[in-house]
């Protein structure tokens, strides 16, 4: 078969590529198939025994995706179950894409107990640039090779998405019939339920140019009475128990967090110190927490103690991640027991 258009994703690595060893068929790939790893780095793939066409692996620092190549486009890859006499799958018309990560929600906040903080992407609360970058494939994957826009199968949450009987597994026929982006969970043959609920109806609104990142902010305004305590030297979250605003959710029921990942903030928190000695150091610090427990800690702001009340103004910027919360902690190093009033937290926060 004649292989049309070009066959190299334009600044895909092929360091590791695995066509000259595994050869493939030639096809004209009309289908696309998404696949998740179930792990945080590159796969070996058993020496490209079972490796897809493309390996998509997240640079969270740099928010974007590393693209690696290991067949030609229109050539058969190995990443799905191919039973003999059965429709074909790898061998058909499908170009396969795995995306470095998971689907799995049991791994939503860390991978056991190896990981401190989550260092890879829990594909269905994918952040806005990733499933972006994901889209410029999709529609590089059009314009060259016409794999239509299109997604009609339903994206079943993952473990619900694994099985034969899945519910959303195509038959042998209507794999034939299909033309369009699907998962390794709608492919017939194969038990696997990835990538799950994968955002797929935003990711192909990108890639048609009807979606854009949303860089309206919403207006978050929080406020504290009276309290806490503060003693000297120890780091206190401050609880927000007045809420003026919160059009997004992002004020935890706790009260104590102020913004929840994934998203981006920048505003002031407002802090008025009662009983701080004059020249009296007061600092603040933004706390980021995950599953109950603190991630990392934010740079610290400083302010001074002046006669009566102390008023400071502390500066809120930052990303935090899918699964996160942040803080802002309090101490002081004065000689006794300080207490807040009437603070206030206000905040531009953007969704993803």
């Amino acid at each position: 078969m004649t292989r049309s258009g070009p066959q190299k994703y334009p600044g895909a690595s092929t360091a590791h590529w695995y066509q000259d060893d595994w050869g493939g068929d030639a096809m004209e790939s009309n289908v696309g198939v998404l696949h998740t790893t179930e792990g945080t780095s590159l796969p070996s793939y058993r020496g490209g025994a079972s490796a897809p066409n493309f390996t998509a692996v997240p640079d969270l620092g740099g928010r974007l995706l590393r693209w690696y190549q290991h067949f030609d486009f229109d050539t058969s890859s190995r990443a799905l179950v191919n039973q003999p006499g059965g429709v074909e799958t790898n061998t058909l018309n499908a170009v396969q894409v795995e995306l470095v990560g998971t689907c799995d929600p049991a791994r939503r906040s860390s991978w056991g107990d190896l990981r401190a903080g989550r260092d890879y992407l829990y594909w269905p609360e994918a952040p806005e640039w990733a499933l972006a970058a994901l889209a410029e494939f999709v529609r590089w994957a059009h314009d060259a090779h016409d794999v239509p826009l299109r997604s009609t199968v339903t994206w079943k949450a993952y473990p619900g998405s694994y099985g034969a009987a899945n519910g959303v597994r195509l038959t042998g026929s209507q794999w034939l019939a299909y033309y369009g982006w699907l998962g390794h969970s709608h492919v017939p043959e194969n038990l696997h339920g990835d990538p799950g609920a994968l955002d797929v109806a935003r990711v192909l609104a990108y890639a048609r140019g009807d979606a854009q990142e949303d860089d309206v902010p919403e207006y978050l305004s929080l406020g504290l009475a009276a309290g806490p305590v503060l003693r000297p030297g120890a780091w206190t979250p401050l609880t927000w128990d007045r809420e003026f605003a919160d059009p997004l959710d992002e004020h935890a029921a706790t009260g104590q967090t102020f913004v929840t990942g994934p998203g981006r903030f920048t505003g002031t928190a407002y802090l008025r110190v009662n009983g701080l000695s004059p020249g009296a150091t007061l600092q603040a610090r933004l706390v980021e927490v995950e599953g109950g427990r603190t991630v990392t800690h934010h740079p610290i702001g400083e302010g001074v103690g002046s006669a009566g009340s102390t008023f400071y103004a502390f500066p809120l910027t930052g990303h935090v991640a899918s699964g996160r919360r942040m803080k802002v902690q309090v101490t002081h190093f004065g000689e006794d027991e300080v207490t807040l009033d009437g603070s206030y937290l206000k905040a531009l926060v953007w969704d993803r």
